[in-house]
């Protein structure tokens, strides 16, 4: 296992199958990694769930203020019907960092269908919210649960990352990168989280149609 980073990333949502995921993934790459969610007691019995996963007591729960306060970066993972009110609840703590969204607007039941909020992406509508002291970027929405959760093998997928900050998608292009198998993509400005996020319907459709469990987007013609 890698040497531990000093980064600290906090994973609000960390108790799905997306979040949880993405944090066994970090763990094992080296990274401290805290769960966060509404309720600390979920979070902390799913770190360690996790923990014994990986052999190692290196994740931790907490509360998602408490996990989004300690941490340099936040990861948002969850339910698009959840996105506002947890936003919320974050923001004063959140002020000054890098916030990953993640939260792909779907509309159960129909949730291989695109739907397109009022704020035309999740990640745009974190910004608005969350205002220019949060450099939000997104990333991560079109990476399998299922993938992330095996570790015995690397996660064939590009990952198209939006926003508005140089420095900040440098950030999680390293995010991306420490998960053996991912490629990070710069996909231009946080506008363009509309189409990236609304793939994610679409690969639901794909994997329904053609009985996968996890189908990723390539981009090719890069070297």
């Amino acid at each position: 296992m890698a040497k531990y980073s000093l980064m600290t990333i906090a994973v609000l949502g960390g108790t799905g199958k997306e979040g949880s995921g993405l944090v066994l993934r970090w763990a094992h790459g080296g990274y401290r990694v805290l769960i966060g969610s509404r309720d600390a007691d979920r979070a902390a019995a799913k770190a360690d769930e996790l923990n014994a996963a990986l052999g190692e007591d290196v994740i931790r729960g907490l509360s998602n203020v408490d996990a989004a306060k300690q941490a340099d970066v936040v990861i948002l993972s969850v339910p698009y019907g959840a996105h506002h009110m947890i936003l919320e609840s974050v923001k004063d703590v959140v002020q000054g960092k890098v916030l990953v969204d993640v939260t792909v607007p779907l509309q159960p039941p129909a949730v291989r269908t695109v739907y397109v909020p009022e704020g035309k992406a999740a990640s745009l509508e974190s910004q608005a919210l969350l205002g220019e002291g949060v450099r939000v970027v997104a990333a991560f929405q079109n990476i399998s649960a299922a993938h992330l959760k095996d570790l015995e093998h690397g996660v064939d997928s590009d990952v198209l990352v939006c926003g508005d900050d140089a420095e900040a998608k440098q950030e999680v292009f390293q995010l991306v990168e420490a998960i053996d198998g991912m490629r990070a993509i710069d996909a231009g400005s946080l506008a363009n989280a509309v189409a990236v996020e609304a793939l994610t319907p679409v690969l639901l459709y794909i994997n329904k149609q053609y009985r996968v469990k996890g189908a990723g987007i390539r981009i090719t013609g890069l070297e």
